[in-house]
């Protein structure tokens, strides 16, 4: 049994029954050709009035399949191929050997009902009409051949159905596989989230607690630092503050500013008074310019630098330089995660490009590039 419920079975269902329909309609003129032409002149009326009746029936038949997803119009379809059959006894349609257009027109009817039904249903009307044309034809006449031929058309129904089957249970698995796809695709999607989550959490350690306790542990900073406990309140609320909503947008300038007055170096601003972004670029920015404040105060050799913001909210620049004793990338250990994730990882994940100049003696400038359009 098909049990029709996904996307590929709800459009199976639908294609059933634009199928039935097309076929019904298809079949119309040439047994309604094959009827008035057979017919004998002095039952030619009577032809053509049963003809009319199927020709009508099947039109109304085909409007109310189209309008509906219940089942009662081929109940009421197989009421009426009944009574057009009925019509043998008037027509002599049997004795003048003119009854092959209402077999045709039960055998094509019994096989597309089993595109629009249920196999219960189907199974039913093909039965209903199939013993009941079987039983009208033999009253009428004894055309064997007929009764015969009348009694195939459960046959060419049970094979229309076990087709349909296969196509249906061939859109069973579309579904299935369909439903599996979607589901490892969300799988994918929420574990890139979480590797997201513990690589921006582990940056942000980086960037805060875990570079203050570096700075103590291996003296760089003693312990009764003036500026420690408020370094470390940063810290701590800048960790929080990834638990709270955020605001839509933020104020890169402002972030940047604030971040340059924790650093406790000698920073010269060259930025617009305001510049409103969506507030996870603006962070990200902010963040990485700070990283790089740190990596010049702590690596650099000098207490000076300059942070120049140029551009606008579809592009901008940022670029953090400073003169002091420089370094060769290649003597950075990729184990590094200054460079590689505060800084350079920041931008690119949010559609931007880090740019890292410096060689020994020359000083250091480390450009920021970010536009909605490369995002």
């Amino acid at each position: 049994m098909i049990e029709l419920g996904g996307d590929s079975r709800q459009l199976l269902r639908r294609l059933g029954r634009r199928y039935a329909i097309a076929l019904r309609l298809v079949i119309l003129l040439p047994l309604a050709s094959i009827a008035l032409l057979r017919a004998e002149p002095e039952r030619l009326v009577a032809t053509a009035v049963t003809v009319t009746v199927a020709v009508g029936w099947t039109c109304a038949y085909c409007r109310l399949l189209a309008g509906t997803t219940r089942s009662y119009p081929v109940v009421v379809d197989v009421v009426v191929l009944l009574a057009v059959g009925l019509s043998v006894f008037v027509t002599d349609a049997v004795e003048h050997q003119n009854a092959g257009w209402l077999r045709l027109l039960v055998t094509f009817a019994a096989v597309s009902w089993q595109w629009c039904t249920p196999p219960v249903v189907g199974a039913l009307a093909t039965l209903a009409v199939g013993g009941g044309m079987v039983a009208i034809v033999a009253t009428a006449g004894t055309d064997t051949q007929l009764v015969v031929s009348m009694a195939w058309v459960p046959v060419a129904a049970a094979l229309s159905r076990a087709g349909w089957t296969i196509v249906g249970r061939a859109a069973n698995r579309a579904d299935h596989a369909a439903a599996e796809a979607e589901r490892e695709r969300r799988k994918s999607v929420v574990a890139a989230a979480v590797r997201a989550e513990e690589r921006d959490l582990a940056t942000t350690l980086h960037d805060t607690a875990a570079t203050t306790l570096l700075m103590v542990g291996t003296g760089q900073v003693p312990r009764d630092a003036d500026w420690l406990a408020a370094q470390a309140r940063r810290d701590l609320d800048r960790l929080r503050s990834r638990q709270d909503r955020t605001p839509r947008r933020g104020d890169l300038v402002a972030l940047l500013r604030d971040d340059a007055e924790a650093t406790r170096l000698t920073i010269e601003l060259d930025t617009p008074s305001r510049l409103e972004l969506p507030f996870g670029v603006a962070r990200a920015l902010a963040d990485a310019t700070a990283e790089a404040l740190t990596n010049v105060r702590r690596h650099a050799g000098t207490d000076r630098a300059t942070v120049t913001l140029t551009g606008d909210a579809s592009r901008l620049r940022l670029e953090i330089a400073d003169d002091g004793r420089g370094f060769r990338a290649a003597d950075v250990p990729a184990t590094r995660r200054g460079l590689s994730e505060s800084v350079r990882g920041r931008v690119r994940r949010i559609g931007g490009t880090a740019t890292v100049t410096s060689a020994p003696g020359a000083g250091t400038v480390v450009r920021l590039d970010w536009g909605e359009a490369d995002g």
